[in-house]
């Protein structure tokens, strides 16, 4: 008995001791507007809107959950499993990267898909 505490206390203190991927770890979190600036009043129509939480990316797409993320120097990588509005699943690489006027560059994996991401206030 006191040795199943003994290792349960070990695994506690292990999963404590172990980094939480909070949003200060993905600091790309939050809404967008795809190759357009957001307008603050929320009136770009046309413009599809993406957005980036610490689990999920949703955009017209479809619903991606990210199953990890790396930072490379200013690139964050994310795999993802998307399921497509058709029901269609893939798993792909996607990056982002940060740029100095606040937008991000985003791609695939192949490069064959590139956008500018536009930060929407909150």
């Amino acid at each position: 008995m006191k040795l199943a505490g003994r290792v349960l206390s070990i695994v506690a203190l292990a999963v404590l001791a172990s980094p939480v991927q909070a949003e200060d770890d993905f600091p790309i979190v939050g809404t967008y507007t795809e190759n357009q600036v957001c307008k603050p009043d929320g009136t770009n129509p046309s413009v599809s809107r993406v957005k980036i939480t610490t689990r999920d990316i949703d955009s017209v797409f479809g619903l991606c959950t990210i199953l990890s993320r790396k930072r490379e120097g200013a690139t964050y990588v994310v795999h993802v499993e998307c399921k497509s509005p058709g029901g269609s699943q893939m798993l792909g690489d996607v990056n982002f990267t940060p740029r100095e006027d606040k937008a991000i560059d985003f791609s695939d994996q192949d490069q064959t898909y590139k956008a500018v991401l536009y930060k929407c206030p909150d």
